[in-house]
């Protein structure tokens, strides 16, 4: 549990955002999906703020309210003090739309908040330490072996990558989805591609067997 100190920090240090801003920006999100008759089912959707043009929560909500499967906050260069005061406004958009929320990493916070987490496979030891503190624990994998060790581990779904081609991934070919495919079958918790997925594409993701498939730079740029 948070501290009251800890809360009212963050509350301080983020005052200009405020969850006032709901009924209005559910109203725009709306309309939104209404012209485009858009929404992120089957997206679990990861944060980079430096990708945002605007303010960086109000992209969060604006995302929340279109109902993705999960948001991972990721911000890897904040330090563990502004992740933290990020993730709680992060966390109280999540639980007003109703959305599962994951940090990334940084199992303390996780612990801390009450949240879920999310972890890299280089982490499987302390996976197999944490998965009785945590409801949903993900992890990140890029092999048929890693997915299996992920599952006996404890992971409750897992990340796979990359499928198609990415910018993130600057010459390095994608696996496909004959890889994501083969995954899918080797285990049984669900399973998102992640690695140019888009909304036109996430219906051959999946057609694989996956649950849905990650976007990062497409939901920061709603």
């Amino acid at each position: 549990m948070m501290s009251d100190q800890t809360n009212a920090a963050s509350c301080a240090a983020y005052h200009s955002y405020s969850l006032s801003h709901e009924a209005t920006c559910k109203s725009q999100c709306n309309a939104d999906m209404s012209r485009e008759s858009a929404t992120l089912h089957g997206i679990t959707a990861i944060t980079n703020r430096h990708l945002c043009t605007g303010d960086f929560f109000k992209q969060i909500e604006k995302i929340a309210a279109l109902h993705p499967d999960r948001i991972i906050l990721r911000e890897k260069d904040l330090s563990d003090e502004d992740y933290l005061k990020a993730a709680i406004v992060c966390h109280d958009i999540c639980t007003a739309y109703k959305i599962p929320f994951s940090v990334s990493g940084r199992s303390s916070i996780a612990i801390q908040m009450s949240a879920d987490l999310h972890l890299p496979f280089s982490r499987i030891n302390e996976l197999q330490k944490l998965a009785g503190q945590f409801k949903t624990i993900g992890v990140s994998i890029h092999s048929i072996d890693e997915a299996a060790a992920a599952e006996k581990a404890g992971a409750s779904y897992l990340i796979v990558g990359h499928i198609f081609t990415t910018d993130c991934k600057p010459g390095l070919p994608p696996r496909g989805l004959s890889f994501l495919k083969e995954v899918c079958s080797a285990v049984h918790i669900p399973v998102y591609g992640i690695g140019g997925i888009n909304l036109k594409n996430l219906s051959q993701v999946r057609a694989q067997g996956a649950k849905g498939g990650c976007m990062m730079s497409g939901v920061m740029k709603l």
